[in-house]
């Protein structure tokens, strides 16, 4: 399999990173090397990351941001720079790792065995089966919010905000990540409009065919989100912002 990169964005995260679960995996995935950014750490994460990359230096590296810019600016430099490493596919992944990361190679395979995809998106979707255990307050003011970031896009996508993504590097995709995001926590829906607003009158597929959700198997909800209950009513004036800069005609 094509090597890949996953992007995981931390923020003082000393006390939720299961480094075990990171070591453990890498040993039965050669082909994936992780990235952690930093962004700006005031605790202890620093100092856990530079071990992890001294135990590993093929699968593990670091990226320390001088201060702190926000999950979206941390995955962004994140996707730079692994992008540039010679990855077939980047990511990024919760560093809580509400999603596991024995997600990851499904999602994998999809870019593998689908060239016309370009885009897989962890989908937190409760099927029977499967174990996706959300807040029921955030999971339905996260509905809302999906369906009106739905509408915005035009995209019948589901779930916009799972921290779960994987993209397969092209010339394209680097170009789209060199300004910072204005979205805030809804970079997610920013980056979706960039490719709306690229292939706008061009005789490259819409979005809507590059993009496959993957129903996850086990999704869970981490004590110590940085994402308060709050942040949600103040994403729709971003909603906007992102609509009247990408998607208005």
């Amino acid at each position: 399999m094509s090597k890949s990169t996953i992007v995981i964005p931390c923020y003082n995260e000393a006390s939720r990173l299961n480094v075990q679960a990171y070591s453990d995996f890498v040993r039965d995935h050669a082909n994936v090397r992780f990235l952690f950014v930093d962004d700006g750490s005031t605790d202890r994460t620093i100092e856990l990351l530079q071990q992890l990359a001294t135990q590993n230096a093929d699968q593990f590296r670091v990226q320390a941001l001088p201060r702190n810019a926000g999950k979206a600016e941390a995955v962004r430099h994140g996707l730079l720079e692994a992008s540039r490493n010679g990855s077939t596919y980047v990511g990024f992944w919760d560093a809580d790792l509400a999603t596991p990361l024995d997600e990851i190679p499904p999602m994998l395979a999809i870019l593998e065995s689908r060239p016309a995809i370009e885009m897989a998106f962890g989908s937190r979707v409760n099927l029977l089966g499967r174990s996706v255990r959300r807040n029921l307050l955030r999971h339905y003011i996260g509905r809302i919010f999906a369906t009106a970031a739905a509408g915005v896009l035009g995209v019948g996508i589901y779930d916009t905000q799972c921290g779960a993504k994987l993209f397969r590097v092209s010339d394209g995709f680097i170009q789209r990540l060199q300004e910072p995001f204005i979205g805030g926590w809804i970079f997610d829906v920013e980056m979706i409009a960039r490719e709306i607003q690229a292939r706008r009158r061009t005789s490259l597929p819409p979005v809507r065919e590059i993009i496959v959700e993957h129903p996850l198997m086990t999704w869970r909800d981490v004590a110590g989100s940085k994402i308060r209950l709050r942040d949600w009513f103040a994403v729709g004036a971003n909603l906007i912002r992102i609509y009247w800069k990408y998607l208005r005609r």
